[in-house]
């Protein structure tokens, strides 16, 4: 590789759920830039794959798992194949998520409750409930969980979401003082309305639609994928030692005002 390194995680292993797309993918290709090992589990097998033929390029070693983050026995399945094949595990990124139909509270289906709050709050437990040990006794590391602006403020229409990414945060902050004193630092991120395959379904892949998500941000525009990358590359770097139990807002000024 001759990209100059910034935070040089060369011999570092990372395990990168949802990373077939969108930010976890952005995030998987950043970890490699720096060196990492990067582990990519998704619950789509070809977007996992893709994703590590991008991580090879770059030089790094990669893996692809298939993994339903909101079944435990494939979240342990697929760090059980992290630690056969590199042998220790550094970072966890624990991204993977699904969005809400726009519906008011009375309107969510027990269906659609139970999707949502068991990929993306359930998703997040059952990924630390396993890699929590596993970096214990490989010497300590660093999670990142993906919560969202959603998380930080109420939305109309998305009570089902909202809750699952508050859930993220009170779930980080609890966990981050548990594992304060012994080597584990996790934090949140908070990602504002980032330009992902998540949004295009969101907002129905039209102009008009995108428009409309774009008015809700300060700076103009939707973020990218990288932004949100730098910031959880940040948070797991030596740099960011001192960063422990905190949600991390990357949102465009979305929630400043609130």
């Amino acid at each position: 590789m001759t990209t100059k390194r910034r935070w040089n995680f060369e011999g570092k292993v990372v395990f990168v759920t949802g990373g077939g797309a969108g930010i976890g993918r952005a995030t998987a290709l950043a970890f490699a830039r720096e060196g990492a090992s990067v582990v990519v589990a998704d619950l789509s097998e070809a977007g996992a794959k893709e994703t590590v033929q991008m991580v090879e390029a770059l030089g790094p070693r990669a893996l692809a798992v298939k993994c339903d983050v909101s079944k435990p026995d494939d979240v342990k399945a697929a760090l059980d194949r992290t630690i056969e094949a590199f042998k220790r595990l550094d970072f966890a990124f624990n991204n993977a998520g699904c969005e809400q139909p726009i519906s008011y509270t009375p309107d969510v289906t027990d269906e659609v409750w139970k999707r949502i709050v068991d990929v993306n709050l359930g998703g997040v437990f059952h990924c630390m409930k396993y890699e929590i040990p596993l970096m214990l006794k490989y010497g300590g590391g660093a999670i990142v969980n993906t919560s969202s602006g959603a998380g930080v403020v109420g939305i109309r229409g998305q009570a089902a979401y909202c809750a699952a990414k508050h859930g993220v945060i009170g779930l980080t902050k609890s966990s981050a003082l548990e594992y304060a004193k012994e080597g584990v630092r996790i934090n949140a991120v908070c990602p504002g309305c980032i330009d992902t395959p998540m949004m295009d379904r969101f907002t129905g892949g039209t102009d008009e639609g995108r428009k409309r998500v774009m008015a809700q941000e300060p700076v103009g525009r939707l973020g990218t994928p990288e932004e949100i990358a730098e910031t959880v590359l940040w948070l797991c770097s030596d740099v960011a030692g001192f960063a422990i139990g905190h949600a991390v807002v990357v949102d465009g000024g979305q929630t400043a005002g609130l």
